[in-house]
């Protein structure tokens, strides 16, 4: 072996002319020469991670559980909406069958009364009562009953009848008693329509009227007759009238 330094041959392990030891490096040489453990990066941290390089599947992918989900959900809603649209067509048939009602049924309401009507008119406490009141109180009577006639019919038959003190003040004097006529007519064939309506079972009508009320003054007693029958007819109308309206 020679020394690298002045090329002595050397044996051992320095030069004995200049001192050099063989086996050491020069410093330049050991300086330049890099750290191969330093040199390459740590393979460990230079990859990435694979287990966080990758994204986790399990929540990459939506879960299809909840997915599927949807469609559960969305199958009340169409459910509510059909239901919705057969409570609409229901109602619209409602509607229409009440609507129908009134034109199928011939026989009106009946209304409950607003107050009571007097039905204790008697043919005896009405001649008293006149006979004490010089005639006040049958004209008083008879004013009651064409209300009273008007309230319990017009709404059925649709007809008014004149009130008494109109007639007997105005009405009568101007047509010589021809209206007074017309208008017994009128109301005893309204009281004996209204009878029969209400399934009353008590005849009377205008012929009551024309049979005992003109036709019986020949045997005296036929006025008295018919204002019996006139009175009756007018407490079994208030009485239904009372009950029923």
């Amino acid at each position: 072996m020679f020394c690298p330094n002045c090329g002595t041959q050397v044996t051992g392990n320095f030069c004995p002319n200049c001192g050099t030891p063989l086996n050491a490096q020069p410093a330049a040489s050991v300086r330049s020469a890099p750290n191969p453990g330093y040199a390459q990066p740590n393979p460990g941290y230079a990859q990435p991670n694979p287990g966080y390089a990758q994204p986790n599947p399990g929540y990459a992918q939506p879960n299809p559980g909840y997915s599927q989900s949807i469609p559960v959900y969305a199958q009340p809603v169409s459910s509510s909406v059909n239901n919705a649209q057969a409570f609409n067509q229901n109602a619209q048939t409602v509607n229409v069958n009440f609507s129908q009602t009134p034109t199928q049924t011939s026989v009106p309401v009946r209304m409950a009364p607003v107050g009571n009507l007097r039905t204790n008119r008697t043919l005896l406490k009405t001649i008293l009562l006149s006979i004490l009141t010089l005639g006040i109180y049958s004209l008083v009577m008879m004013c009651h009953i064409s209300g009273e006639i008007n309230e319990i019919a017009s709404r059925y038959d649709n007809k008014r009848t004149m009130h008494y003190a109109l007639l007997l003040f105005i009405v009568a004097p101007i047509t010589l008693g021809i209206a007074a006529l017309v208008w017994e007519h009128r109301i005893c064939n309204r009281m004996g329509a209204e009878l029969t309506r209400r399934g009353i079972p008590y005849t009377f009508s205008a012929g009551t009227f024309w049979g005992w009320g003109v036709l019986g003054c020949l045997i005296i007693v036929g006025p008295f007759v018919f204002l019996h029958k006139f009175l009756k007819s007018m407490n079994l109308l208030c009485a239904d009238y009372n009950v029923n309206g």
